[in-house]
């Protein structure tokens, strides 16, 4: 094996990805050697890429979109995380035996915990939005943390019905009709659709029935300030953006391939938001 442990990650296309910047600022930071790359791996060499784990220094890799249910599905061993939600985004390989786990879930529980503090105690109810991997480890991440009503909206409800049964009474499914009278009891709204990213259509939500007291959750983070997040504000609503989550869910794989626990920083924080700002400028 090679003596610079590798890491880097996985996805079709991958180019756009901002780990290489989060965990080369980390290796350097920390003085550690190694190397964080990006792999460009078509959906039909996943299998292929996934063995080549534990070979030549490479210790692991972060992997999206569209692999993370591959990623599961090749998998030897799991974390709760990731048998919960069903998706995989960080392996490893440990006694020989590929590992995988979802960090979205920490990552999505760090950045409240870090931004709204307090938020567990005044969150009973909860809406998310969205159906697909990113809301399957918000609601799982949820129901862990005891809330005890989280509802599931998607503008397709069988899709929503099907998540929901994975966690028990604790989640319900429930129709985009339905989300004034759920934003109404709710103590914390979750974006978890793309609904809202640039490029993508907009997120066609009325804060109104929101108390001021509630906590706002946006995974997007291109733009950084999303027009859900400035609808917050002006609601009176703690606000929290997708770049606190996208830097969170990176920490548990760093600590795992490269020995050290890293820290979010101001520093790491202003570094990528410069580095989204300069992407955002070159589209205008």
């Amino acid at each position: 094996m090679s003596a610079i442990r590798r890491a880097g990650v996985c996805g079709w296309p991958v180019a756009h990805s901002r780990s290489p910047l989060i965990h080369g600022y980390w290796l350097a930071r920390y003085h550690l050697e190694g190397a964080y790359e990006r792999f460009a791996v078509p959906p039909l060499g996943f299998a292929e890429f996934a063995a080549s784990i534990g070979v030549d220094g490479l210790v692991g890799a972060n992997v999206t979109v569209p692999h993370k249910e591959a990623a599961f599905a090749a998998c030897d061993r799991l974390t709760d995380s990731a048998r919960a939600t069903g998706a995989v985004n960080t392996l490893w390989r440990e006694g020989g035996a590929l590992w995988g786990d979802n960090t979205d879930v920490a990552g999505f529980l760090a950045s409240l915990d870090a931004e709204a503090p307090g938020w567990r105690d005044r969150v009973d109810s909860a809406v998310v939005l969205g159906a697909g991997g990113v809301a399957r480890a918000i609601v799982h991440g949820l129901v862990s943390r005891g809330v005890e009503h989280v509802a599931i909206v998607n503008r397709t409800r069988a899709r929503a019905a099907a998540l929901a049964d994975r966690f028990g009474p604790a989640a319900r499914a429930a129709t985009w009709d339905e989300l004034p009278q759920l934003l109404a009891k709710a103590g914390l709204l979750a974006n978890a659709t793309i609904l809202g990213m640039a490029g993508q259509p907009p997120l066609d939500v009325n804060l109104a029935p929101l108390t001021a007291e509630a906590v706002v959750a946006d995974v997007v983070y291109v733009p950084l300030t999303t027009p859900l997040v400035e609808a917050a504000w002006r609601r009176g609503c703690v606000a929290v953006g997708g770049l606190g989550m996208l830097l969170r869910q990176a920490a548990p794989g760093f600590a795992r391939w490269f020995g050290r626990t890293p820290e979010v920083t101001a520093e790491l924080r202003a570094l990528v938001e410069a580095d989204l700002r300069a992407a955002e400028k070159g589209r205008t």
